[in-house]
């Protein structure tokens, strides 16, 4: 965008908050009850990271 009307801006901030407003209202249609607790929203049953495991026994050392 090359303008700086003010108009120009505000009809383009508003048709951006439009798209993330149905893109919201979308996103929450989707996940209907299907929303986890806080804390719950990671995957238990990936496999540790073995670089990570291995940092972890190098700071216990320490």
């Amino acid at each position: 965008m090359t303008t700086q009307d003010p108009n120009e801006l505000l009809k383009h901030k508003q048709e951006l908050n439009q798209q993330k407003q149905e893109f919201a209202n979308f996103a929450r249609s989707v996940s209907e009850g299907g929303e986890v607790e806080a804390g719950q929203e990671f995957s238990t049953d990936r496999q540790d990271d073995d670089q990570n495991r291995m940092k972890s026994v190098e700071n216990r050392r320490t």
